[in-house]
């Protein structure tokens, strides 16, 4: 018969997967009031983000930076279009790729979107050491997940 210490890897509280998971969907969570008096989703909002900061940027692009495929990310980027905040367009140096870009609507969303960080940051209770040591870690985990043999 074999031991049940063998099987404590399989415990929900050995797992990292799940308290990254539950915080995910609690800080996604976390947005949601202030995103839909926006009238976006999260993958909407984070999106924009990347927008606001480049100004445009491919699909492809948009795609990697943010870890969507373009599965997920062209109904999001549709739903952008449809409510006037970017424009789709193909490249002109290369009819493959997509360029999406924030339109004048877009960037005024930007200004009512101002305050949303500080208002869901405020619900996560870390010392802003420990938010940015969080952040680095996150980032690494993200960084490596593709390191490891299937």
């Amino acid at each position: 018969m074999t031991g049940q210490d063998e099987y404590d890897r399989l415990l929900l509280e050995n797992q990292l997967c799940f308290p990254l998971y539950a915080c995910s969907k609690e800080v996604v969570g976390a947005y949601r009031p202030y995103l839909d008096d926006l009238d976006i989703t999260y993958t909407q909002y984070i999106s924009l983000l990347v927008l606001w900061e480049h100004g445009s940027y491919s699909v492809k692009e948009l795609g990697t930076r943010l870890f969507l495929d373009s599965g997920t990310l062209t109904p999001v980027l549709k739903s952008l279009e449809s409510k006037g905040l970017v424009k789709r367009e193909r490249s002109k140096e290369d009819e493959r790729s997509v360029i999406v870009t924030v339109t004048p609507e877009g960037y005024a969303l930007r200004d009512r979107a101002l305050s949303i960080p500080e208002k869901v940051g405020c619900r996560i209770r870390l010392e802003p050491n420990e938010a940015v040591e969080l952040y680095r870690l996150l980032n690494k985990v993200l960084d490596g997940m593709e390191s490891c043999e299937k």
